[in-house]
């Protein structure tokens, strides 16, 4: 971190901030962690960090953006809702002039697509509570970003890199990995975090993929797993009956209708969807 910033401990008893549960807060003060997220979403995916846009949701007391900065980002913005970090954000800004942007603004309301120029990676701790529903609405524009490195409860995260026939593997798995290739790069305990949470978190890396696993429509895509996966100890010819001939969507994906939905792979859901479209 730079010489002109005092450590992280220190800055947040200046500004007496604490972690907030409404929010989903848990912050890390830990700098040799901040730097290996900050280090390993570089090594994966450098131009976003040397000639585009890292964007930070949530950055809190600034340790992941620190050490975003630190690793050489020319431009970084951070979208923190909570009005009690921006001191903190600025004193970073002072020490990095003309690299950070924030934006003091729910990150649910932001086109985060939007923010700074190609290509954008997004880095960040997210917030328990709508770290999922974060993701999803970036899946939607997913061509707009070069990487994402996400931190999630450590369930979460292995649902997104679920493979089928595995208790993890669900909705969440088949809509990321149909459009991302998808890594666990490390797990963090609690005792990482202040408050330490009750659960592991882990760290995990998404890549776009240049196009989708498969051909399928997004809406039925989401249409049939959510079929499929509500009642996901049912055979299939049960489940898909609320949206049309079980049968036939199985026999157009190629699978027998008793199979059940975590032994399916992604293509042969896209198959359905497509099916559903004719």
């Amino acid at each position: 971190m730079t010489d002109a910033l005092p450590p992280l401990k220190e800055v947040i008893a200046r500004y007496r901030l604490s972690a907030k549960k409404s929010l989903g807060q848990n912050f890390i003060l830990d700098t040799n962690l901040l730097d290996k997220i900050a280090r390993s979403a570089k090594q994966r995916d450098p131009l976003p960090f040397e000639s585009g846009t890292v964007i930070e949701v949530g950055p809190g007391p600034g340790g992941v953006t620190r050490a975003i900065l630190e690793n050489g980002a020319k431009h970084l913005t951070v979208i923190e809702k909570d009005e009690r970090c921006l001191g903190l954000l600025s004193d970073i800004q002072a020490a990095y002039p003309d690299r950070l942007a924030v934006l003091n603004e729910d990150a649910l309301n932001v086109s985060a697509e939007t923010l700074g120029k190609s290509p954008r990676a997004i880095i960040a701790n997210l917030p328990y509570n709508v770290g999922t529903l974060l993701l999803t609405g970036w899946l939607k524009k997913i061509n707009d970003f070069s990487s994402l490195t996400l931190m999630f409860q450590k369930e979460v995260a292995e649902r997104l890199t679920a493979a089928p026939k595995s208790s993890a593997y669900g909705r969440l798995s088949i809509l990321t990995q149909w459009l991302c290739e998808t890594e666990i790069l490390f797990t963090v305990p609690p005792s990482c975090f202040v408050p330490p949470p009750k659960v592991t978190s882990a760290v995990v890396f998404l890549k776009p993929r240049p196009k989708p696993l498969a051909e399928a429509r997004p809406d039925l895509l989401e249409k049939v797993t959510a079929a499929a996966f509500n009642q996901r100890r049912k055979m299939l010819r049960s489940s898909l009956k609320s949206i049309g001939n079980s049968e036939a969507l199985c026999a157009a994906a190629g699978i027998v209708p008793t199979a059940r939905a975590e032994e399916i792979g992604i293509e042969a859901f896209c198959a359905m969807a497509r099916f559903l479209e004719k």
